[in-house]
């Protein structure tokens, strides 16, 4: 035989509070207050320093261009296109008192006959080639160089009217007294007129 045992049902009891004190102290309480209060101030902070440094940035911003503004001034002028060929050299020199380069081309110049500085005679035509040839560049970066027309000279040396903004540069330089006449045999080193 089968013995059946009946199994009892417990009844559902009421759950009671927990001992387990789950709010912090009064201590631990104040803490997480100090911490909130700090974080609050870091962000703040953040948010500050960004400002600043975004202001030091624009008055920089701002000072620099005031500066360029103020000291660009006029445009400055470009550089000569002419200097000496003994210390400047490139495709436009002079390389003495009458004979140029001018895009690479060596030009005699017509109309005019300077003191010499290779071959001069005397210290006297030397240094006055030299001041012919500082002449004629300041002349020549005065504005537009063109060449004129092709002529020989009592020599045979082929020689080519040059001038600066139409005024002809031989003539320029005979009256400001550093060329003379073509032809005059003018003698450098007296400075006067006529064969020594």
């Amino acid at each position: 035989m089968i013995k059946t045992t009946k199994i009892r049902r417990r009844q559902p009891v009421a759950a009671r509070p927990s001992r387990i004190r789950r709010d912090p102290p009064p201590v631990q309480k104040q803490k997480l207050d100090k911490v909130a209060i700090s974080e609050e101030r870091q962000i703040w902070g953040g948010v500050a320093g960004i400002l600043l440094f975004a202001a030091v940035l624009a008055v920089g911003t701002v000072g620099i261009s005031a500066a360029t503004l103020f000291h660009s001034g006029a445009p400055s002028a470009p550089p000569p296109r002419f200097g000496q060929c003994y210390n400047a050299g490139g495709p436009d020199c002079v390389l003495d008192g009458d004979t140029i380069y001018l895009a690479g081309e060596k030009v005699k110049i017509a109309g005019m006959e300077t003191a010499r500085i290779q071959g001069a005679r005397c210290d006297d035509e030397r240094s006055r080639g030299i001041d012919a040839a500082l002449q004629l560049a300041s002349l020549l970066n005065k504005g537009n160089v063109t060449l004129g027309g092709a002529e020989r000279d009592g020599d045979g040396q082929l020689r080519r009217t040059v001038e600066v903004d139409g005024q002809d540069v031989s003539s320029a330089m005979i009256g400001s007294g550093a060329a003379g006449q073509p032809g005059s045999d003018r003698n450098w080193c007296s400075g006067s007129e006529g064969q020594a």
